[in-house]
C-alpha cells in the first residue's frame, strides 16, 4: 500500500496529526520519511481530502518543534552521544555523516540549520548537532522557525498547485490519451497484418 492510499484511509484531522508528528520525530534526529509524508499529504489537499493550510501548519509545527528538542538532546548529550549513535547505526550516524554535517556548521552557521531543512541528511542532524555544537539558542531557534516555516509552507504550496494543475490536465488529457491509444494500436495492427501478408 502506497503512502497516500494509507492517508486516505484515515479520517483528516488524524492526517493533519500524522503530518506533524512523523516530520516533528524526523527533526528530533530519527530517521523517518517525512518528506514523503508531507509530499503525499499536499497531494491529498489538491484532491480536497484535507486542507492545506493545516498541512502546511502542522508540518512547520512539527518541523520547528521537533528540531527544538532536537537541539536539547544534542545540548544534553553532546557529542559522545554521537560516537554511540555512530556504532548503533553506522548508516545515518556514522563518522563520515556526522564529520560532513559538522563542517557544514562550522562553515555556515544559522544557514545549516535553515538550509538543512532541505536536506535530508541535515534535517535529521541540524538540531542535535546545534545543541552538541554549542550553537547559541537563539541564533538556532531563528533560523530553526524561519526554515521550518519556508519549508513546510513552500513544500506544501509547491506540490498542491502542481497537484491541481495535473489533475485539471489529466482530466483533459483522458479522452485524448484514449483516442490516441486506439487509433495506435489500430495502426500497429494494420501494420503487423500487411507485413505479414507480404512474408
Amino acid at each position: 500500500m502506497h503512502v497516500d492510499e494509507l492517508l486516505q484511509a484515515i479520517p483528516a484531522v488524524w492526517i493533519y496529526v500524522l503530518v506533524g508528528l512523523v516530520i516533528g520525530i524526523e527533526s528530533l534526529g530519527i530517521p523517518l520519511p517525512g518528506e514523503i509524508v508531507l509530499v503525499s499529504s499536499a497531494l491529498l489537499a489538491a484532491k480536497g481530502v484535507v486542507d492545506p493550510l493545516w498541512v502546511g501548519a502542522c508540518a512547520g509545527v512539527g518541523a520547528i518543534v521537533g528540531d527544538s528538542i532536537g537541539y536539547a538532546v544534542g545540548h544534553r548529550g553532546g557529542k559522545p552521544m554521537f560516537d554511540r549513535l555512530g556504532r548503533r547505526f553506522p548508516k545515518h550516524f556514522g563518522p563520515e555523516h556526522i564529520g560532513r554535517a559538522e563542517r557544514y556548521f562550522h562553515r555556515y552557521g544559522m544557514w545549516t540549520v535553515f538550509l538543512g531543512r532541505f536536506v535530508a541528511l541535515l534535517r535529521i542532524l541540524a538540531g542535535p548537532l546545534a545543541g552538541a555544537l554549542r550553537m547559541p539558542y537563539w541564533r538556532f531557534l531563528t533560523a530553526n522557525v524561519l526554515g521550518g516555516i519556508v519549508w513546510a509552507g513552500g513544500t506544501t504550496a509547491v506540490i498542491y498547485y502542481l497537484g491541481m494543475a495535473a489533475e485539471r490536465w489529466l482530466r483533459g488529457f483522458s479522452w485524448v490519451a484514449l483516442v490516441a491509444a486506439v487509433l495506435f494500436g489500430v495502426a500497429t495492427t494494420l501494420f503487423v497484418r500487411r507485413r505479414a501478408a507480404r512474408a
